[in-house]
C-alpha cells in the first residue's frame, strides 16, 4: 500500500522484480519510488517479499542485519507511519526508520488467491 501521507502523490503498483529506492517526498514521508521518477510513489502490497541494500550502518547495528537483508512489506500496528517491514530475524522497520537511499527489489509479489472451483454432487 502507500502510506496516507503519499496519498496526493502520482503512484502505481510495485512490479515485480524492478528495483526501487527509498525517497523522500515533499510531504516528508519516506515511500519507495522508481530511479528517475521521483515524484510517482509506488505502492506495494502488504505481505510483498523485498531484498533491502545499502542499510545503513546504524540500521544494521540496532536491528542485527547485514548491508543486504529479506523482509516482507507490512502495515505497522503503531506510530504516524504504517507502511514498513519485518526482517527475516524478525525486527520491524517503518520505512520512516529505514530513511532514504536504500535500494528495495520486490523479490514476490503477494500472490493472488486462486479462484474457487464448484464442486457439484452427483445425484
Amino acid at each position: 500500500m502507500c502510506d496516507y501521507s503519499l496519498e496526493m502523490f502520482g503512484s502505481r503498483p510495485a512490479r515485480e522484480f524492478e528495483r526501487y529506492a527509498t525517497t523522500r517526498f515533499a510531504s516528508g514521508s519516506v515511500g519507495l519510488a522508481a530511479p528517475g521518477d521521483c515524484s510517482t510513489a509506488i505502492c506495494v502490497q502488504y505481505d510483498t517479499r523485498l531484498a533491502l541494500e545499502g542499510l545503513s550502518k546504524d540500521l544494521q547495528t540496532s536491528l542485527k542485519l547485514g548491508p543486504v537483508a529479506e523482509a516482507e512489506f507490512i502495515r505497522l500496528e503503531h506510530g504516524a507511519y504504517r507502511d514498513g517491514v519485518r526482517f527475516d530475524n524478525g525486527q520491524q522497520a517503518s520505512l520512516q526508520q529505514i530513511g532514504v537511499g536504500v535500494g528495495v527489489i520486490v523479490t514476490r509479489l503477494l500472490e493472488k488467491a486462486e479462484p474457487a472451483t464448484r464442486r457439484f454432487a452427483l445425484v
